[in-house]
């Protein structure tokens, strides 16, 4: 499993029409094999955090590379984000689970 950590504040003024184009990527990407699950957290404070779950580098790597992805993280630089950082994580330290 390999997970990615994208943490992001948005630029107030073109939210809407970056909700639009971020529910078309998480259609693309949920389509992509290998795709293991996408959560969003968003903070009170306005920073967004959302985690992707691949199953290995290399189908990260293919989600990453598509040309429509490409796209948007450049359409994204250029319109939406005020700020953001990523984090890519490929072996967990320590996994323990709780479920009643």
């Amino acid at each position: 499993m390999v997970l990615s950590v994208f943490r992001s504040r948005l630029r107030p003024e073109n939210e809407a029409e970056f909700q639009e184009l971020a529910a078309r990527m998480m259609k693309l990407a949920e389509s992509m094999p290998g795709f293991i699950s996408y959560k969003l957290y968003v903070s009170s404070d306005g920073e967004r955090c959302s985690l992707v779950e691949f199953e290995t580098a290399e189908r990260l790597r293919a989600w990453r590379e598509l040309p429509a992805h490409r796209e948007a993280q450049r359409i994204g630089r250029e319109r939406y984000y005020a700020e953001y950082s990523l984090q890519v994580f490929e072996q967990p330290l320590r996994e323990s689970r709780f479920k009643r």
